[in-house]
């Protein structure tokens, strides 16, 4: 029995712990590497099946660009594949746009995957993979459905695993053009890269149980508190977006540390040893029209087991 409709998938957001820049290939694409975590910040997709083959995307919330990544990916799986069949999307985006919080590349990757069983494909992970970094670099993370340490542009995971946390996630009204931020002079582009195995023995070993150390630089593997880095877009955005760094005072205010996450205008701050009336006062601080909320991170993506 063939299915006609998949209801309620979520396509969570995710934060970058760290964010460096390590380089710049000769066709001008960024070498980065990042730590990616997913968190309980989801859009909502509904599937429903179409034998004509039409793609169309209707918006149950804010209304998208007309070409999104949601019907980019439904047509690159419809072609890809060769199906006669097409889809209408509905989406109801909760995830701020131009955050950095990689919204529009989840809503595409649970397209992927949504369209793979509705469309009956069975492709395998890795078929999804190679489709995903075809639509934009943070495809591929939310496909791979696990919390991972994310490097080259985007197409290299390595899963690593996290322990539960909270973070408050702030996003003022202004939003950060990305072509613009990989642009500007303030941009350090050869961090070195932090060494992987390193990395992960430290979070064997539990050494990331905070974030109190934000800015450090030192990359001595003696120096476990690397891992958190930093964001070498920061600058940058801040010199363009002026409320960007606002908003980093006012979280940095309630609870010690903020820093901005992927190449957006959004940034966060860790609530480890956060009392609950701190959390709770929250909202309290965010100025109006700026959109702002306490998050969890996920061990893996609701919709990890989709895909082989």
């Amino acid at each position: 029995m063939s299915l006609s409709a998949l209801y309620d998938l979520p396509a969570p957001a995710k934060l970058n712990l760290f964010l460096h820049v390590t380089g710049r290939r000769a066709d001008g694409y960024h070498l980065l590497q990042s730590l990616f975590v997913l968190i309980d910040w989801c859009d909502t997709l509904h599937l429903e099946c179409r034998p004509d083959g039409q793609l169309h995307r209707h918006d149950l919330g804010p209304t998208l660009p007309a070409d999104d990544l949601c019907l980019r990916a439904a047509r690159l799986l419809q072609q890809a594949s060769g199906t006669p069949l097409g889809v209408d999307i509905h989406i109801l985006k909760r995830i701020p746009s131009e955050a950095g919080m990689g919204g529009g590349s989840s809503d595409a990757a649970t397209v992927l995957l949504g369209l793979n069983r509705l469309w009956r494909l069975n492709w395998p992970r890795q078929r999804l993979l190679e489709l995903g970094a075809r639509l934009g670099a943070d495809v591929p993370f939310f496909i791979g459905g696990h919390n991972a340490l994310v490097e080259g542009i985007g197409e290299i995971l390595t899963p690593v695993t996290l322990p539960p946390h909270r973070f408050a996630v702030l996003k003022p009204m202004v939003s950060a053009p990305t072509a613009k931020i990989f642009a500007h002079p303030l941009v350090k582009r050869d961090t070195p890269r932090v060494i992987v195995s390193v990395l992960l023995q430290a979070m064997r070993e539990n050494k990331h149980s905070t974030l109190d150390t934000l800015s450090a630089d030192s990359l001595n593997p003696e120096s476990w508190h690397v891992m958190w880095g930093r964001n070498d877009l920061q600058s940058a955005t801040e010199a363009i977006c002026p409320d960007v760094e606002k908003a980093k005072k006012v979280l940095a205010a309630q609870f010690k540390h903020a820093r901005m996450t992927g190449s957006g205008s959004a940034v966060f701050a860790s609530l480890e040893g956060t009392d609950r009336f701190e959390v709770a006062t929250f909202k309290g601080f965010i100025p109006e029209q700026w959109i702002g909320q306490v998050c969890s991170s996920m061990s893996s993506h609701p919709l990890v087991d989709w895909a082989s």
